[in-house]
């Protein structure tokens, strides 16, 4: 089986969709899941574009994918290359199509002068952060990620600030 990995582009918007749909299946997170390819294809391929994605293909068939963006590290003054979502289809994995990801992004990250290629992990999913850890990555137990969505970013958005003035 031929595995190549290509950057996705605005044709692809529905597999793009596919892999999310099918990784918040697989996160037990669907409910969360409203990404449309609408959405999508203005966030990845409009005027400024907010994120890239790869695509892992079998043959004809996309089997995997990866969405990433940068970011800053202030510590570093550099920025950084931050993998948002990895997915591998159930059917295709142990074929080595993560590490493949994984190291086609690390070279973007190396090629572009980042100071850290860096992702979160589910902390139920110990299969995926032992793999991670098995390649030299390193699972920060000291760190958490902290969210505001929705009407709870709305009220903070409408909350008045403090005015130095």
């Amino acid at each position: 089986m031929a595995f190549r990995i290509v950057p996705a582009e605005s044709r692809d918007v529905g597999h793009v969709l596919g892999m999310i749909e099918a990784l918040a299946d697989y996160e037990k997170l669907r409910h969360l899941c409203v990404a449309t390819e609408a959405r999508l294809s203005e966030a990845l391929f409009g005027a400024s574009p907010a994120a890239e994605v790869v695509l892992g293909w079998e043959d004809a068939r996309p089997v995997a994918f990866a969405l990433f963006f940068h970011n800053f590290s202030t510590f570093l003054g550099r920025k950084g290359l931050y993998l948002e979502d990895l997915f591998v289809h159930p059917a295709y994995r142990r074929r080595g199509y993560g590490t493949a990801l994984l190291v086609h992004l690390a070279r973007i990250a190396v090629e572009r002068g980042c100071g850290r290629f860096e992702w979160a992990v589910l902390d139920w999913n110990t299969s995926a952060a032992a793999f991670y850890e098995s390649l030299g990555a390193s699972v920060l137990p000291d760190w958490r990620i902290t969210r505001v969505t929705g009407a709870a970013l709305e009220r903070l958005a409408a909350r008045s600030g403090f005015d130095a003035g």
